[in-house]
């Protein structure tokens, strides 16, 4: 059997996320689709990890399977999740309820549709609260201009009355997070927050997260497929790809000596300061693997420049890769020449 593939250096014991054997099946169709297929995390509180790998690695339909927010008549979801206490799986509706926004909270990649278009932004914030912790609606707006003054949000009482429309894009994501953490969260979700923004905005919304992570102590996943952003904000990077974490470890270990062949290839196809004006970017050959028909064996393989028949005889097992750092790759268990 093989190992669980997880942050090597948290512990069960001590981590407010514990992911073990997740599976997420969609159903419907003529057969089941397997979008997520067994994934092991562990995170402490206040590490901020980063889930990376391009789209349709599986990283948006983990965050929604930990919030429960994909929908039930179609998706299967199987395995082991607790957050800070919560057996997620086996909360009922009221209980569940209380979960979202008051245990976990999440920050949505378009806060345009996030956020209600018809109603002020200072009024969905003070609502949330008022729902969550039974206050006055003037203590719910205290509330939101408190943190709207945590986020930078300039002129923050007037912004209160303004429509979500009425903001810019950057000013709309900021709102997004205090959205998020009008309840107090323990586990913040963020689900490519910066993807529609420009650059400059980008890095500004990314300093701000950290900057709230390290403050409030907060539980971070961030769902990227950008590894600059994963650089800025995380304390581990976990690499996901055709619904499997392939390689999890430290962010300078990840980045600086990656182990499996898909983490290589991501880093190999990046713009660094170091790069040749004029020469062609190397790029991963092929196409993401068909969920609803994976390959045998490693779901990489069909891409992989080091291939081996043995890569197609069963998904590899994690082994280590430093004290910090472990992939799924039958390479790490070959000697050395």
């Amino acid at each position: 059997m093989n190992a669980p593939l997880r942050n090597p250096e948290a512990a069960a014991d001590d981590a407010l996320i514990e992911v073990r054997g997740l599976t997420v099946d969609f159903l419907g169709g003529r057969k089941a689709v397997r979008a997520v297929g067994g994934v092991d995390l562990s995170i402490r509180a206040g590490e901020a990890l980063a889930l990376l790998g391009e789209s349709g690695s599986g990283k948006s339909v983990t965050l929604r399977a930990l919030m429960r927010l994909l929908p039930e008549s179609r998706t299967r979801i199987a395995g082991h999740l607790r957050v800070d206490g919560h057996d997620v799986l086996a909360l009922k509706r009221k209980a569940l309820s209380a979960y979202r926004g008051g245990t976990v909270a999440m920050i949505f990649q378009d806060p345009g549709l996030a956020l209600d278009p018809v109603y002020r932004i200072g009024d969905q914030i003070a609502e949330a609260v008022m729902r969550h912790e039974g206050v006055s609606r003037a203590a719910g707006r205290a509330r939101a201009l408190e943190l709207f003054e945590r986020v930078h949000i300039p002129s923050p009482a007037r912004r209160l009355d303004a429509y979500p429309h009425e903001l810019s894009g950057g000013m709309r994501q900021r709102a997004m997070i205090a959205l998020a953490l009008a309840c107090r969260p323990k586990v913040l979700l963020a689900d490519e927050p910066t993807t529609a923004l420009d650059a400059t905005v980008q890095i500004q919304i990314l300093l701000l997260l950290r900057e709230l992570q390290r403050d409030l102590g907060l539980a971070v996943i961030f769902v990227t497929h950008d590894v600059g952003v994963a650089v800025q904000v995380a304390d581990r990077v976990a690499v996901m790809y055709g619904g499997h974490l392939v390689e999890v470890g430290a962010s300078g270990d990840v980045i600086g000596a990656p182990a499996h062949p898909y983490t290589q290839g991501l880093l190999a196809s990046r713009i660094t300061p170091d790069s040749p004006k004029g020469v062609r970017l190397p790029t991963i050959p092929g196409s993401p693997p068909d969920l609803a028909d994976p390959p045998p064996g490693c779901p990489f393989e069909p891409r992989c420049a080091f291939a081996v028949p043995a890569c197609r005889e069963g998904l590899p097992a994690s082994l280590a890769a430093g004290p910090s750092h472990a992939a799924r790759c039958i390479r790490l268990g070959v000697p050395a020449a």
